[in-house]
């Protein structure tokens, strides 16, 4: 699971965004002397159907065959629209998210990647990650997958568990999912499983069986994702009885246990990986870096020389393809504001258990360190970082309690 630390905003039936490269470089109050790496996020938004937990902008798949050659040329078109704004930028990563990317053919994720390629500039070791789901695979499909040129694969296992996974409005069992991930296993070096945990009806026990299940693959990531009620789903409307939030976190400090005894370390706050396999894509993220997000209600982030500039596409996946072949698929942009700026990087910069450097803090968010000086006395006084004159991080209680810690840069930037 890719996830983008944006909160989703509702569609809108206002008539497309549509700027030259001339209005992102006109003069501003900031100034960046370099641009930060650059990734792209492609988002494939149908599924077999709406899991009754998620908020993600993800569609049943309508009956029939998917349209998939028509929103693959919508995202190519999508992405020639916007090479003015990336031109000569090398792309360092690739996220193929959803939805459920598996559903589409290895041959038009072939097709995807070699009309990137012919149009960007990737870096020789480009990681490229496909979300896949264990309901969504045949033998060998991971494989092609591989062969297509994807280099690593995540896997939204979610559970082992039969009665959870049903519980999940998942369309997988786990015998569907112990072949995926044994596939995946097979087919790539570098892959992901996504587990969640505090399911409705979980107990301690059967939560270190999934891990247990989990571990024995010896996966070079895990991602872990506390079940949360949000907004405008199924479950917002039929909560689900779920542990309570002490068990909850001891079941956290149980998984970052056992991920340890496995040789997974906690880099972030939702992801363990072995070393050389952290995700270096969701690391792009925290770390305030670029973005392109391309396909229905993808969004970016992008930086100019004088500014930092957030956009979103149109989300309805039928209007999203309309929009994006006459070549305005963008439906909202705007600048972030010089006093959102250190928030939006400490929101993300924040979730590393390493933390960031001064000097990043600067050349990503084009201010000075003054800027949050207030915010860092209160928090180092609290107990919540740690730091010295290069760098910042969050203690162990920092990271319990990551919300507060963010909070405090809310109301402390210039």
């Amino acid at each position: 699971m890719s996830v983008i630390p944006i909160t989703p905003v509702a569609e809108v039936q206002e008539p497309a965004v549509q700027h030259d490269i001339q209005h992102y470089l006109r003069p501003g109050s900031l100034q960046f002397a370099a641009l930060p790496p650059l990734s792209l996020y492609l988002h494939l938004p149908w599924c077999l159907k709406k899991c009754p937990y998620c908020d993600f902008n993800s569609h049943a798949a309508p009956s029939g065959t998917l349209p998939e050659q028509q929103y693959i040329a919508a995202l190519v078109a999508d992405l020639d629209a916007s090479l003015p704004l990336i031109w000569g930028r090398p792309v360092h990563s690739i996220f193929i998210g959803g939805g459920t990317p598996s559903l589409f053919s290895p041959a038009s994720i072939d097709r995807l990647l070699g009309d990137i390629r012919a149009r960007l500039r990737l870096e020789p070791d480009c990681e490229i990650t496909l979300e896949a789901n264990p309901g969504t695979f045949e033998k060998d499909r991971f494989r092609a997958f591989r062969q297509a040129g994807v280099t690593r694969l995540s896997i939204g296992v979610q559970s082992f568990n039969d009665e959870h996974l049903r519980a999940l409005g998942r369309v997988h069992d786990g015998a569907q999912a112990l072949a995926a991930v044994e596939e995946a296993a097979a087919s790539f070096d570098t892959f992901n499983l996504d587990i969640m945990y505090a399911l409705p009806g979980q107990t301690m026990q059967q939560l270190e069986q999934d891990m247990a299940t989990a571990l024995q693959f010896r996966p070079p990531h895990i991602s872990i994702y506390h079940l949360t009620i949000e907004p405008n789903t199924v479950f917002a409307k039929f909560p689900p009885v779920i542990p309570e939030d002490d068990d909850a976190y001891a079941m956290l400090d149980r998984i970052t246990e056992l991920t340890e005894g496995a040789g997974l370390g906690r880099y972030e706050v939702s992801a363990y990986a072995r070393d050389g396999h952290r995700c270096w894509h969701n690391l792009n993220y925290w770390q305030f870096g670029d973005y392109l997000g391309l396909g229905a209600g993808a969004h970016s982030k992008l930086t100019f020389a004088h500014r930092v500039v957030r956009q979103v596409r149109f989300r309805e996946p039928a209007r999203y393809m309309a929009q994006a072949v006459a070549g305005n698929a963008m439906a909202q942009e705007e600048e972030v504001a010089r006093q959102d700026l250190a928030f939006e990087y400490m929101l993300n910069a924040l979730r590393l258990r390493h933390g960031f450097s001064l000097r990043d803090f600067g050349e990503r968010t084009g201010l000075p360190i003054t800027a949050i000086q207030a915010a860092l006395d209160q928090a180092e006084q609290k107990g919540l970082i740690e730091r010295d004159f290069a760098r910042v991080r969050p203690t162990v209680r920092g990271f319990d309690f990551l919300s507060d810690l963010q909070s405090l840069f809310l109301s402390n930037t210039d």
